[in-house]
């Protein structure tokens, strides 16, 4: 959430067509974790969201340095910002 969540939300608050891809890609989160049989978890977006950077980073990827157009945030940003975001709705623990 520090490296890209904060800010990449924030800009998709402005920016619609950011905040459907989003929502797309969170959707494809659940289904790939099964949401609908289990409840999302942290440890499970954590695990979830390691496996997309580590194989990214094995094709070469590697997150952007300065500053960010989210609104150009490639494949893997916006899947990050999806767990973020699915991270953020998760009820507080205490």
């Amino acid at each position: 959430m520090s490296s890209v969540g904060a800010l990449g939300l924030a800009a998709a608050s402005t920016a619609p067509a950011l905040l459907a891809a989003i929502d797309q890609h969170a959707a494809a989160v659940r289904d790939s974790l099964d949401a609908d049989l289990r409840p999302l978890s942290v440890i499970a977006l954590a695990g979830y969201v390691e496996g997309i950077r580590d194989a990214a980073r094995e094709h070469g990827w590697r997150m952007p340095e300065g500053h960010v157009d989210f609104t150009a945030a490639d494949w893997v940003l916006t899947r990050m910002l999806a767990v973020c975001a699915l991270a953020e709705g998760l009820p507080a623990r205490t």
